[in-house]
């Protein structure tokens, strides 16, 4: 029996070298903030002519691990923005065509441990940060637009209490394909009373630093979004939609 192999794809020498590069500054080879060679001397270093450095420099800026100050040429190391990151991770799962069920289960899993971390970790400007989004969702109750923002507000605001930056990276590219379907539930149901009760109710367990109060509010929060979408008549099984900017 003869075997048949597909001819075998070389990796182009631009992204061996953005590779390189993104190896030594996540192995702390290279800090960020350190300046980076020029490229005729990358170049000569890495044994490749100055376009292909070109190239994977222009990869590694927009993947945010390098900079250029305003107005200048030099290159520097940096750490990618947590937008950055989410955005290519939002990117891959509308590609794989993850379901809107599938990134439920993955915020009701992660949520809820937000809400408790908040109430273990949160300090008074958390408090007060939260408070005052509470209050504007108050004046916004008839309007969808409004409370659908102030609702991500309000998630981000908890993520941000719980002090911890792996919630909070983990939680970017989740919400921001979750939370924007939340105006089509909010413009077909009057929900908007109950989703403030909910959202007082994580607030005062969070305050009275409740882990298990704030973390029981916020599944019960999770489930009534389900439950919303499947009375709005919308498909849980169809596959996220990259948000609109």
């Amino acid at each position: 029996m003869s075997l048949l192999f597909d001819p075998v794809q070389a990796e182009p020498a631009f992204r061996l070298v953005a590779r390189t590069i993104e190896e030594k500054i996540l192995a702390g080879e290279i800090a960020p903030g350190d300046p980076l060679p020029a490229e005729a001397r990358l170049a000569e270093q890495l044994g490749v002519n100055r376009s292909t450095v070109r190239e994977a420099i222009r990869v590694l800026e927009q993947n945010g691990f390098v900079r250029r100050e305003l107005g200048r040429k030099k290159l520097y190391a940096s750490i990618p923005e947590s937008d950055v990151i989410s955005r290519r991770l939002t990117a891959a799962m509308v590609l794989h065509q993850v379901t809107f069920e599938e990134l439920w289960e993955a915020m009701f899993a992660l949520e809820p441990a937000a809400a408790a971390s908040a109430a273990h970790r949160s300090d008074e400007d958390d408090l007060a940060a939260i408070a005052r989004n509470l209050e504007a969702t108050r004046q916004a109750l008839q309007d969808s637009s409004s409370l659908t923002k102030l609702d991500i507000e309000f998630h981000e605001l908890v993520a941000k209490a719980t002090r911890n930056r792996a919630i909070q990276v983990a939680r970017l590219p989740l919400s921001e394909l979750f939370y924007p379907p939340f105006y089509r539930v909010m413009s077909r149901l009057n929900a908007g009373q109950r989703l403030l009760v909910a959202h007082e109710s994580i607030y005062e367990a969070i305050r009275d630093h409740d882990e298990k109060r704030a973390r029981d509010w916020m599944e019960k929060h999770i489930l009534d979004f389900k439950r919303g979408y499947e009375l709005a008549n919308l498909d849980m099984s169809s596959p996220v939609d990259m948000p609109e900017k």
